[in-house]
């Protein structure tokens, strides 16, 4: 009697089973693939948000109205826009986006990928994220109507007051909420961001002066700056500063939801424009970003590349840059868009001069090219 193995039998099975393995470790990848990509990432991503024109209306307490309202004085028509950026998140530490949406946003030129701890330190709540930006948001109205006002040839007085205080802040215990600052280290303390570098030019770990007005009274303490834990660590005393202008009358900056200091060069040209007789622009289509301080100089912000393409998706032909961040400009700018930078409203306006009367715009600030 002939005895077969199974194999001599059929030699088939073998290779249908080779292929069973084969076929169940792709599907094992391909699970590992899925299940991997849908794992939340380190990471949150920018992207071009909501874009606002300051010439324009906007919803506000369930109502339209104007984004820059000044009812108490003579305005003047305008036309094309003054646009004003924002830039969206997507994610946070309680729900960050997957690593296939943080694969998909590095291929997109419009969006930026960050570390999470970039926009929202270590010890820091969305809750609290929130309130920074829209104190950030009310200096900048304040500081672009003071800017504005300055530039039409206004005077006015203005102060630097306590609106609240970071986690573990060295400032607490010290200054109370209201109190009134006067000057740093023997330095007048006029503006957010002057009181920024005189701290920052203090260094941390060194006892500061602080001469302020509390309840009426002057009295002098005295606060140690500390490193900050934002993305670029600076010396802080840990305060959210609020600044206060005695206008000659009344400005209303009307937008709900947009926090951060990113828009006041747009709104300082806003209200010139409404101000002003004809039009700035002379009618085209201009948008722009960057901080402004009382004396009128433009600073840099953050999601520059993602505000550029929000500013052609909204119909801008032209876009004003702070020259602060023409590294961040230079090779990234989007087709159909053209940028001049800024480093002060007088070059803004000389810009839009250039723009409305349709001038060779060659002899002014520009990003380099790249």
């Amino acid at each position: 009697m002939a005895l077969f193995t199974d194999d001599r039998l059929d030699p088939k099975p073998p290779r249908r089973r080779a292929a069973w393995i084969g076929w169940a470790l792709l599907l094992a990848a391909l699970l590992g693939t899925f299940a991997f990509a849908t794992v939340p990432a380190p990471y949150v991503i920018e992207l071009p948000g909501p874009v606002f024109n300051t010439l324009g209306k906007v919803s506000y307490q369930h109502k339209e109205v104007p984004l820059i309202d000044i009812p108490a004085q003579r305005t003047y028509p305008t036309k094309g826009t003054l646009d004003m950026l924002t830039v969206s998140v997507a994610g946070s530490r309680a729900q960050s986006p997957s690593w296939l949406e943080v694969a998909q946003a590095w291929l997109d030129r419009s969006k930026a990928v960050l570390p999470i701890d970039a926009v929202y330190p270590q010890g820091q709540s969305v809750q609290q994220s929130n309130e920074q930006a829209a104190v950030d948001m009310q200096n900048s109205q304040k500081d672009a109507i003071a800017a504005a006002l300055t530039q039409l040839g206004y005077t006015f007085p203005s102060a630097i007051t306590v609106a609240g205080f970071s986690p573990s802040s060295p400032s607490s215990g010290v200054l109370k909420d209201g109190d009134t600052i006067v000057r740093v280290n023997g330095a007048p303390a006029d503006t957010v961001l002057g009181l920024r570098a005189i701290i920052a030019k203090a260094g941390a770990g060194t006892p500061v002066s602080i001469d302020i007005i509390r309840a009426g009274q002057p009295q002098t303490v005295q606060v140690t700056p500390v490193m900050s834990s934002d993305p670029k660590p600076a010396p802080v005393i840990g305060i959210f500063p609020s600044i206060t202008y005695s206008f000659p009358f009344e400005v209303k900056i009307q937008l709900e939801n947009v926090g951060g200091p990113s828009a006041g060069q747009m709104f300082a040209l806003g209200i010139i424009d409404k101000l002003s007789p004809g039009e700035l622009n002379g009618g085209a289509n201009v948008a722009g970003t960057g901080t402004i301080d009382a004396a009128g100089d433009v600073g840099a912000i953050g999601g520059i590349r993602q505000k550029m393409y929000g500013a052609l998706d909204a119909g801008a032909k032209w876009f004003l840059a702070p020259y602060s961040n023409c590294n961040e400009v230079t090779g990234h700018v989007p087709q159909g868009l053209r940028v001049l930078a800024v480093k002060t409203l007088d070059d803004s306006l000389a810009a839009l001069k250039a723009i409305s009367t349709k001038a060779d715009t060659s002899g002014l600030l520009s990003c380099p090219t790249g």
